[in-house]
């Protein structure tokens, strides 16, 4: 089992209050800052995508493919991340994320036709994989127990606010002429990149990859920085030495990847199983649940529902983006207080019915011609109780349950795997969500969804224990229980 995780252990000192490290809390908030990017492009997106139809005149399926194809290329951008973060450092790989995101945003403001774009999408997807698979590990591998919930769900706010920012951006930018307005709507993701690179820099490496590469003066460092005393960080610093000793000596080529696929994918342990399956399992759900696919085309939902006029559009989406801005930081906030699992539960079930009322809504707007205002009213508030839902519990959860229940040894590809699939996910949503609408209805297509949310909260129920206040250690061993040992 390994030892090289955080300080919480019983016999490392610690304040009688636990108090969030101020030291630690700037790192993973500057490293989730990456997250933004994401969420800014699937905000912007949802309202760009109709004026770039218009300017440059491209069809149904064309929309899809320029909409999924980020999703589907951060899959690689994710795959690529696990073993870069581990031959290069946490941190570079950050700024290789933000850098790659920033090339893409401006080949796509720049963009004279649809290859050009895609060209665009498809750099900054990469970027995007990278950065959603090494901000929660980064902040996962510097964070203490008590506060690990909070530090690590932090992307999942981030990717929130910058949906938020892409709804305020469609708001005010499309009263510009059609040639220019999307052009300025996505290129301008490029300044925080920009910003979110250089600021990485100033940030310190994880100390746990650090001691793998033998610069234990560093490590040393870093670690006094994010303990709250002295005999913490000492305790703290000799656990990761004597972990790191003891990982060379099982298998000395451990932190290059080699063996990785047979050992974690071939002939996993037992726990080593059950890990892969809960994470790979809760990514799977999180982007089956359509989440994705519902904020960007969240226009044509409601314009199939009979809102046509495009600032009354985006007006409602900027409510959609506060509702899950108010909510994912509620999860945030009590996440380390209430656990995982009741949060999760919690989450799911309140998108069944969400969805469901979404698919009442939208069933009795499609067969009624007069558009009646009650069903309007509900498919409204069905839209932002299923974002809301999203955002207080799969949503940010998954980031930190992803990150967490790994082992040492292999968190940074294990996590790559899990986000791989979920981005490979959220990309066939989203590039198959319209066409699938249009042949079966909405309607139809949420009361899948809501089948399919059914099944997740079933398989968080028997296979997903409680994490919460664990060390990284604990949590390794609460799966080499059986799952129906699993704590309710």
């Amino acid at each position: 089992m390994d030892s090289l995780e955080n300080s919480s252990s019983h016999d490392v000192p610690h304040p009688r209050k636990p108090v969030l490290n101020k030291y630690a809390f700037a790192a993973a908030l500057l490293a989730s800052a990456t997250s933004i990017l994401l969420g800014y492009d699937i905000g912007v997106m949802s309202g760009a995508i109709i004026f770039i139809k218009e300017n440059i005149h491209i069809s149904t399926i064309e929309v899809e493919i320029l909409v999924g194809s980020l999703n589907v290329c951060s899959l690689f951008g994710s795959l690529l991340a696990g073993k870069t973060s581990d031959l290069i450092g946490r941190r570079l790989t950050i700024v290789l994320a933000a850098s790659t995101f920033l090339v893409g945003a401006v080949l796509m403001g720049f963009a004279p036709s649809y290859p050009f774009l895609m060209t665009g999408r498809v750099i900054a997807g990469v970027g995007v994989g990278y950065s959603l698979m090494i901000a929660p590990v980064y902040t996962t591998e510097l964070s203490p127990a008590t506060s690990r919930g909070f530090l690590a769900s932090l992307p999942e706010l981030f990717i929130t606010l910058g949906i938020l920012f892409g709804y305020l951006s469609n708001y005010f930018l499309a009263g510009l002429p059609n040639r220019i307005n999307w052009r300025i709507m996505v290129g301008i993701a490029g300044a925080p990149a920009a910003a979110i690179g250089l600021g990485v820099l100033a940030m310190p490496e994880s100390p746990r990859w650090l001691v793998m590469k033998g610069r234990y003066g560093e490590a040393k460092k870093i670690i006094q920085k994010i303990s709250h005393t002295m005999e913490e960080a000492e305790s703290r610093f000799q656990e990761i030495k004597m972990a790191a000793s003891r990982l060379d000596s099982e298998n000395s080529s451990q932190f290059s990847g080699k063996g990785f696929w047979k050992e974690l994918l071939l002939t996993p342990s037992p726990s080593l199983r059950r890990i892969l399956i809960a994470a790979v399992g809760i990514n799977f759900f999180m982007q089956a649940s359509g989440n994705d696919a519902v904020v960007y085309y969240s226009p044509q939902v409601f314009k199939a529902a009979g809102i046509h006029n495009k600032r009354h559009l985006f007006g409602i989406t900027v409510i959609m983006g506060l509702s899950k801005t108010f909510f994912v930081l509620v999860s945030a906030l009590f996440l380390d207080r209430f656990g995982r699992r009741p949060l999760l539960l919690l989450g799911t079930l309140g998108m069944v019915f969400s969805l469901v009322g979404l698919g009442l809504g939208s069933k009795f707007l499609a067969e009624n011609n007069s558009k009646p205002t009650w069903a309007i009213v509900l498919s409204i508030i069905a839209v932002c109780a299923f974002l809301s839902f999203f955002s207080i519990g799969i949503g940010p959860i998954t980031w930190v349950y992803s990150s967490e229940i790994f082992p040492m040894k292999y968190r940074a590809q294990g996590t790559s795997v899990a986000i791989s699939v979920n981005r490979l996910v959220s990309g066939g949503v989203a590039m198959s969500f319209l066409t699938i609408a249009n042949k079966i209805t909405f309607a139809r297509v949420f009361f899948i969804l809501a089948g399919i949310m059914t099944m997740a909260t079933i398989f968080f129920y028997f296979l997903l224990p409680e994490t919460k206040g664990k060390t990284l250690e604990e949590i390794e061993g609460l799966f080499e229980d059986r799952p129906s040992d699993v704590e309710n």
